[in-house]
Parts: structure tokens; C-alpha cells; sequence
């Protein structure tokens, strides 16, 4: 028997193709006609940003494994990697197509509203001016044209920069011909119009491109983007144990740019000597090659949005919305006796960040505080918190930071925020070898009448200021003594590099994550038809995690799972894992807590945590989950999953097929957009004076009680 043989896939799925539906699922949000007009520009902006980075990474990595001798088949799917990446190849083309009728749908109703991306033969004359002006005294001096001949090799061509390739002819010999766009300039060029009315930076280049090659005659143009595989681990690269970690990713940085290329775009027309002359310098088989109509980077999007008129952002964008505090928390309070006296529970981007900053930036200057220590994955090109930790530190702080300097596409702003740290006094930490710290916890440790206590925040969410605006997490916030001494014991690991240590109530990967995840599970499933799982993520591929659900199903136990991306484990299947409901949310807001609830009412066992059900997060990451204790804080997080699981408008149910389709409405139900509720219920926080919370009840009367009634059991 092969080893593909071996492989049981009734109840998974290729995960590259549960990806893929999952980006299609974003584009589908372009597509909705009850979304303004320009944030379907933007989800088409995603979904292209999206495929840019799945070639990058995941078509990068499968390439990488196809080319090693000893064979390896996927045990979700059976498939060797040449045979991942041939349904890879087959499924993406369709994706193009709709995407580019996507694309020049949008652009033709934004003419209607004055937003106009305009080609040169659609210029009057003075806009023509105005563009010929733009290229010559800002475009053509930085421009670095090339004829590839004997004398002037093919060129590096940096990933996703975009070029104009030329067909040239002289002497009756034909040559290829490349303008790099430099990056420094700017997306685009607003002309001097009412409205919004522009030309892309890359369409004038390739109207005036003739002009860099007037000894040449000029044939077909088109812009063309080299994708290149940015899977590198630094674990891999050779270093010395005496050398500077953080020069050590500087020259990873380096290397990473001149990987191997795993796809090229063009948009235009290509001779079709120009297109065979590319995919030979660029070693690329005809399959790995896409033709675009829309541009080949959608970026621009995002710059063009300050530039909308007063009266067209209100038309064409959601409303604005500007997160709050929660109704616990008073702001006229300091921060650190209202977390000693009770939880806090933050749900990002409805609450605000701020209150958590508060606290740090309370701590650095409290006399009583000792300590603060922190992990670190991802921060925002600007960033209090790196402010607050620095003047903690200048103030005599004990800071510790460990900053992860392997965040995918984020070395560099950690590396320069590790340097900033470092200059204020912290200590730095730059992980543990082999494992990324994803983690996301904070802990301050301060001393009260000859007491120590600590303060410990969890999160599901990097402390990024940005994305806390743009993505939905949790924030927990808590003193409790128990959460707070495994805290400590847990920086202490870190510190010595232990991934062994064990704690009383936090669950660490790589070590106590997965077997009590399935300790967990196993206690739902001596449970047979009365047990219950909900769990809250943003991927699932764990085989031995997605084979424990299949065995709850077979018990009886009845699965809730909310799954924003992949999802290698098919529900539904008959007799496997029928007994499993998965459901998936785009909207607004990018999803992407992670909620783990085992049982039902006042004993189910709630956790909140960074780790995807992912064997690189439970096996290869130094990860956190925290049980929620706080009654008032379960009965929030209850609260929200039950929104969520009552979500019947942007959700979608995941089939046995791995296919997404709407969730069913009875006739006369209520349409519910979770995130539209989110909203809403945070608008009325911000309103209402009062930060008193609702009297404690029984979690039963909320969450519990729903779904006792949705599964049949009320």
C-alpha cells in the first residue's frame, strides 16, 4: 500500500484549495450590492493583496518541497506536492477572470460618481498636458530603461514591482526591452479636475515608454510583476551562536528578495517572443504565467480613499466609526485599581485599544510597579506602546521584551523597534531557535503594602494600534494571583528557553496546548450527545486535532466552529462528522479571535488564545490560551459568541463538499449581521452614561439557552 493510500481523506481536504475559497469568499463581499461602493473596491484590493501573498508563501513552500527527492504526501488530501500545485494551477485562472469582471465592473459604476481611472486616449487636452508634465520632470529622470542583450543581462526583478516590458526591433533583430517603475513614486496622479480623476503611475510610464527607445522601433507593451517565493525560515540559514540575531535577519531580508520567481502577471499585450524571452530568463512554465486586465497591484486603492471628496466618501464608504471604551471601564479611574478590583474583557475595534495602553503607560510611571515583560509579534509603524515601554524602562523599570524578529513581512519594523527598546534600557529577547513566539501576553508585577501583585493581559491579537482598528479580537485583562503567577513562571521559560514548563491554569504550545486541547475534548466526548464544543478560529489544518472532532461527531457530541480561512476538516459527512457545524464570516472587520468552549452553562471551561488550530501553532509556536474566570466576563463572552453563531447574513456555512454557500433563512426571520451588531451595541455603550454592567445571571439565560434551542434541546 502507498503512502497516499494510507492517507484517510473522507472527512479533510486540501488546505492550498480551502484557502482558495476562502479568497473567493473575500471577492464575494465585492461583489455584494449592500456594500458601498468603494469598500468593494477595497475587498477586490484584498483578495488581489491575498493571492499576492499565497503565491508568495504557500505556492513558494509546495514548489520547495515538490523539488526534494524523498517523497512527501499531504495528509489532509493524499497529494504529493507536483499534484498540490497542479489543482493549485487549475484553480486559480478562474479566480482571474472573475476578479478582472469584478474590477472593471467597480471602475464603471465609480465613473458614475466622479472616480474616474482613466486611460490616455480618454484625456483632453489639458489633462494630457498635465500627464506629460508628471512624466517628464517627476517620472523619466529616475527612470533606469534597459535593452537585455549581449552587453546588458536580465535584470533582478524585486517581487510584486511592477515594469513595463517592450517588444523592440532594430537592424532587424528583435530584443526585449524593461522600464522598472521605481517605488518612491507615487501610485498615481490626480488630475486637476473636479471630482477624483486619475492615471496610474504604471499607465503613463507605458504610454511615454516609446520615447526611452527612440533608436528602437517599438512593438507590443504591457506591464509585467514578478512574484517570488518569500518562504524562508532563518531557522534554516546558517549562523553563528555568538552572532547578532538581529544582523542575522538583515541578511535573511537580503536573501528573501532574490528568491526564486513563482509567477509572473502581465497586463497589456505581449508579443508572443517578448512573453517566451520572460518565462525563460524567469525559469516559469506556462502554467505559473496570468493574464490581467485589472492593474497588476491594487494597493493604490488605499491612497486614493483620503483623496474622495467630502460628499463621495459618505456615498461610497462605511460610515465612520471610532471605538470606545466598554461600559466597565471608567476613564476618569486609573487603569490599575479597576483591573485589581475586576476583569476586563476589550473586543477590538468596537472597544478601543486605549484602555490597554492606559495601562501599560500607568504602569511606567507607578512607583509601585517592578516590572513589565511582554511579547511581541507585530506593532504598527507607529506605536505608543513601544513609547510607554521605553520610558517604563528610562524610569527604572525592570522591561523585558521579547520581540519576535521572524514575523513574516514584519522583520524590519521589529528589528528597528527592537533597536529603539534597547536603546531606552529593556531587556530584548529574540525568541527561542526553532519556534516563533506568537504569543501575546503582557504581565506587570508591582508591590502593595509588602504584596506583590500582578496584572496579567491576554490577547487573542498582536499589539498593533493599526490592525486593532481593522481586525475583531479579545483583550483579556485580569489580576488574578493564580493567571498571574503561571504568567511570570511562563516569562521565566522564556527566558531560559524552557518549552517544557507546566502551569495551573495557561496552556502553552508547544508543550500543553494540544494534549489538553484533546484532554479537553475527550472530556466532551464521555460525554456522547450532551456534550458540546464551540470553537473560534482563524484556520484549522492539525490532523490529529481535526481526527479528535471527528471522533466528538461519532460520539454525539455537537460541534460549533467559527472558521474565518482554511478548513482542512469537511463537516457533515455521514457517519464522520456529522454532528459538525463550521461556519465562516467575512464582513466589515477581518475575524480573528481565537474562542475554545468546552460544555454548556456555568461549567463549560472558556479559553481565549493566539493559536489557530494549526500544527505550526501547536507544535512549532511558543503560544497562549487563558480560561476566562471573571463571571462578568463569561457572560460577555458569551454574549458574543451567540451573535456570532446567530450571524444569518455574511456568514457562511462550510459543506461536506468544503464548498461555502449562505446560511439558510426560515421565512420571517430577522436578518443578523454580527459585525453590524457589534457596532451597534458599541454605539449604545458610547451613549449611555452609565459603566455599571447588567446584574450578574446565569450564563444559561444568554449563550447556552440559544443554543440549547437551535439544537433541538430546549
Amino acid at each position: 500500500m502507498s503512502r497516499r493510500d494510507e492517507v484517510d481523506t473522507r472527512y479533510t481536504q486540501e488546505r492550498e484549495l480551502s484557502w482558495l475559497k476562502f479568497n473567493e469568499r473575500v471577492m464575494e463581499e465585492a461583489w455584494d450590492e449592500t456594500v458601498p461602493l468603494f469598500e468593494r473596491l477595497k475587498f477586490a484590493a484584498i483578495f488581489t493583496s491575498n493571492l499576492d501573498e499565497f503565491f508568495m508563501i504557500r505556492v513558494g513552500s509546495i514548489g520547495d518541497m515538490a523539488l526534494i527527492k524523498e517523497p512527501h504526501v499531504d495528509n489532509k488530501s493524499g497529494l504529493t506536492p507536483a499534484q498540490q500545485l497542479a489543482a493549485v494551477f487549475q484553480a486559480v485562472p478562474p479566480l482571474y477572470r472573475r476578479r478582472d469582471k469584478l474590477f472593471l465592473a467597480l471602475e464603471k459604476r465609480l465613473r458614475a460618481c466622479n472616480v474616474c481611472n482613466l486611460e490616455w486616449s480618454e484625456l483632453d487636452g489639458r489633462e494630457r498636458r498635465q500627464v506629460e508634465r508628471f512624466f517628464r520632470n517627476s517620472v523619466s529622470p529616475i527612470l533606469s530603461p534597459l535593452v537585455v542583450d549581449a552587453h546588458h543581462p536580465f535584470p533582478h526583478l524585486p517581487t510584486k514591482q511592477l515594469n513595463v516590458a517592450l517588444s523592440l526591433k532594430r537592424d532587424g533583430k528583435e530584443y526585449l526591452g524593461l522600464v522598472p517603475i521605481p517605488r518612491s513614486l507615487p501610485p498615481f496622479l490626480q488630475l486637476e479636475e473636479r471630482g477624483l480623476r486619475y492615471v496610474l503611475t504604471e499607465q503613463v510610464v507605458l504610454t511615454f515608454a516609446h520615447e526611452l527607445f527612440d533608436s528602437y522601433s517599438v512593438g507590443a507593451r504591457a506591464v509585467v510583476s514578478v512574484t517570488r517565493n518569500a518562504d524562508i525560515s532563518p531557522e534554516d540559514e546558517d549562523s553563528e551562536a555568538e552572532d547578532d540575531f538581529r544582523q542575522h535577519m538583515k541578511r535573511v531580508l537580503k536573501k528573501r528578495a532574490r528568491l526564486a520567481p513563482v509567477r509572473l502577471e502581465y497586463q497589456g499585450e505581449l508579443a508572443p517572443g517578448t512573453l517566451l524571452c520572460l518565462r525563460q530568463r524567469l525559469g516559469l512554465d506556462e502554467e505559473r504565467v496570468f493574464h490581467s486586465k485589472a492593474p497588476l497591484s491594487l494597493d493604490y486603492v488605499y491612497a486614493l480613499e483620503p483623496k474622495l471628496p467630502p460628499e463621495s466618501r459618505a456615498a461610497l464608504t462605511y460610515p465612520p466609526f471610532t471605538p470606545g471604551w466598554p461600559a466597565g471601564l471608567s476613564q476618569t479611574e486609573p487603569m490599575i485599581p479597576q483591573i485589581l478590583r475586576r476583569d476586563a474583557l476589550l473586543f477590538y475595534p468596537y472597544h478601543s485599544m486605549e484602555p490597554f495602553l492606559r495601562l501599560v503607560r500607568e504602569a511606567a510611571s507607578d512607583p509601585d510597579v517592578l516590572s513589565i515583560k511582554i511579547t511581541i509579534y507585530r506593532l504598527a509603524s507607529k506605536a505608543k506602546l513601544v513609547e510607554y515601554l521605553a520610558a517604563a524602562a528610562e524610569n527604572g523599570k525592570d522591561v523585558t521584551v521579547l520581540m519576535e524578529l521572524r514575523a513574516r513581512f514584519d522583520e524590519q519594523n521589529n528589528i528597528q523597534w527592537a533597536e529603539r527598546l534597547e536603546e531606552a534600557g529593556c531587556t530584548l529577547i529574540y525568541g527561542i531557535e526553532g519556534y516563533k513566539v506568537h504569543s501575546k501576553i503582557c504581565l506587570i508585577t508591582r508591590r502593595d503594602r509588602g504584596r506583590v501583585q500582578c496584572i496579567t493581559q491576554i490577547g487573542t491579537g498582536n499589539y498593533n494600534e493599526k490592525t486593532a482598528k481593522l481586525y475583531t479580537d479579545f483583550c483579556l485583562m485580569t489580576a488574578s494571583p493564580a493567571i498571574g503567577s503561571d504568567a511570570a513562571a511562563f516569562f521565566q521559560d522564556l527566558s531560559t528557553g524552557n518549552l517544557e514548563g507546566e502551569y495551573r491554569l495557561l496552556l502553552a504550545a508547544p508543550h500543553s496546548l494540544r494534549p489538553t486541547l484533546l484532554s479537553l475534548m475527550d472530556g466532551e466526548i464521555a460525554k456522547g450527545s450532551k456534550g458540546f464544543l464551540f470553537l473560534k478560529m482563524n484556520s484549522i489544518t492539525d490532523r490529529v486535532l481535526i481526527d479528535k472532532l471527528a471522533q466528538a461527531s461519532q460520539a454525539g457530541v455537537r460541534v460549533l466552529m467559527n472558521v474565518r480561512g482554511i478548513c482542512c476538516l469537511r463537516p457533515g459527512v455521514p457517519g464522520l462528522t456529522d454532528h459538525i457545524r463550521v461556519f465562516s464570516i467575512v464582513g466589515r472587520f477581518l475575524e480573528h479571535p481565537r474562542v475554545f468552549v468546552f460544555g454548556t452553562g456555568e461549567d463549560a471551561r472558556m479559553y481565549i488564545g493566539s493559536a489557530d488550530f494549526m500544527t505550526r501553532n501547536t507544535q512549532r509556536r511558543v503560544e497562549i490560551a487563558c480560561p476566562i474566570l471573571d463571571p462578568g466576563v463569561r457572560r460577555e463572552l458569551a454574549h458574543d459568541i451567540e451573535v456570532l453563531c446567530r450571524d444569518n447574513t455574511k456568514a457562511r456555512l462550510i459543506g461536506s463538499d468544503g464548498s461555502l454557500s449562505p446560511i439558510p433563512r426560515p421565512e420571517g426571520e430577522a436578518p443578523v449581521d454580527a459585525q453590524a451588531v457589534f457596532l451597534q451595541e458599541a454605539l449604545q455603550e458610547q451613549a449611555e452614561t452609565s459603566t455599571v454592567l447588567p446584574p450578574a445571571t446565569s450564563e444559561s439565560d444568554g449563550f447556552f439557552t440559544w443554543l440549547k434551542k437551535r439544537l433541538g434541546r430546549g
